[in-house]
């Protein structure tokens, strides 16, 4: 079966957090630049980003959570195409901004009333699978669809999917210089935590490929993912 090569590409804390705060509310992108100390350097994210690839992986909730769905004038559209996990966060409205904004748009999605389905435009894809979403073989349909790369920006309860079911090969992290702490703030990788001494087949053990720091005290880390092999 053929997949993408997957690169796992996020911003976060010190302390593993990929958001300020457990709510909605709460956002790096809507934060971070009021917080003096850490706004100075969190442009060389966003630079890094634009060579990330020309296909993204995200989330609903995520692009929701960040103004998607709100009424938006003079898109600027970007040379990038999105992957889009979605159920019920995703609004026509959003939809349609995000097709103004990417090359092309697919929708993966269980929800068989989901508002893709009710749009016609020739660069929106929406793929309708069984619950629970089975990424392995979506992964494998957009390798179907010629998706080679895959840059996956997601929120940590989807992150610990796929690192967890082995589609991401590559960790791209760039860790901004600030402590945000909350039990229930989102971390890089979140899900179930592990119980038994079989849990730890899960565990996937990483190979440093580059440590480069960054103006600001940024810190840019890249690691290859190793199988998981249990001694």
């Amino acid at each position: 079966m053929s997949l993408p090569v997957t690169t796992l590409y996020m911003l976060m804390s010190l302390d593993g957090k990929i958001s300020t705060g457990a709510s909605d509310e709460r956002d790096f992108d809507k934060d971070l630049p009021r917080v003096t100390g850490v706004a100075e350097g969190l442009g060389q994210y966003y630079q890094l980003e634009e060579g990330t690839g020309p296909f993204s992986l995200n989330t609903g909730r995520v692009l929701a959570k960040v103004g998607w769905n709100d009424i938006k004038i003079n898109i600027e559209r970007l040379p990038v195409s999105f992957v889009v996990v979605d159920n019920r966060r995703l609004t026509a409205r959003g939809v349609s901004n995000l097709l103004e904004r990417t090359e092309q748009l697919i929708v993966v999605t269980s929800n068989v009333r989901h508002p893709a389905l009710r749009v016609e435009d020739p660069r929106l894809n929406v793929l309708v699978a069984d619950a629970p979403l089975d990424f392995n073989r979506i992964f494998s349909q957009l390798a179907d669809r010629g998706i080679q790369e895959l840059t996956v920006q997601s929120g940590g309860s989807l992150n610990s999917t796929l690192v967890r079911s082995g589609l991401i090969h590559y960790i791209s992290v760039v860790v901004a210089p600030v402590l945000v702490g909350g039990r229930s703030t989102p971390t890089l990788v979140d899900g179930d935590p592990l119980h038994s001494d079989g849990d730890l087949a899960l565990l996937r053990p990483l190979e440093l490929l580059s440590a480069r720091p960054l103006d600001g005290s940024y810190l840019h880390l890249r690691y290859a993912v190793k199988t998981s092999r249990k001694l």
